[in-house]
């Protein structure tokens, strides 16, 4: 059975809003440069919630796991990314499914941002 991710409304919104001012700033080749590192960066994460790249965040919630997208640079079918800023917040729920919370910049304090996205369904 392959691996499964489902994304909270949160999640889905922070993809959109990151994607969109990557265009803005960036221009359309970034975009989708952006949006396939962040596809294999999710892929990575359903086939291996506990890889050597996550990092365990029980001071956010006690199941909760980050990976930074800057990991997932060599698996994404694109040109690289050079400088990726991206955290995703996620917890598997049960065996063979993560949710994912969050997508967050890495600047930003995950603790003012995940408290109403962990209730979400996924």
């Amino acid at each position: 059975m392959a691996a499964q991710y489902r994304l909270t409304a949160s999640a889905k919104a922070d993809i959109n809003a990151l994607l969109d001012e990557s265009t803005h700033r960036h221009g359309q080749d970034a975009r989708n440069r952006y949006a396939a590192l962040l596809l294999a960066a999710l892929r990575r994460i359903a086939q291996n919630p506990e890889g050597g790249a996550t990092a365990a965040r029980p001071e956010l919630h006690p199941d909760m796991r980050s990976f930074h997208i800057r990991h997932s640079r060599t698996e994404s079918n694109t040109t690289p990314v050079g400088n990726p800023v991206h955290v995703i917040f996620y917890r598997t729920t049960e065996p063979g499914r993560v949710d994912i919370i969050r997508v967050l910049h890495d600047r930003m304090e995950p603790s003012r941002y995940l408290d109403a996205a962990q209730d979400q369904k996924a």
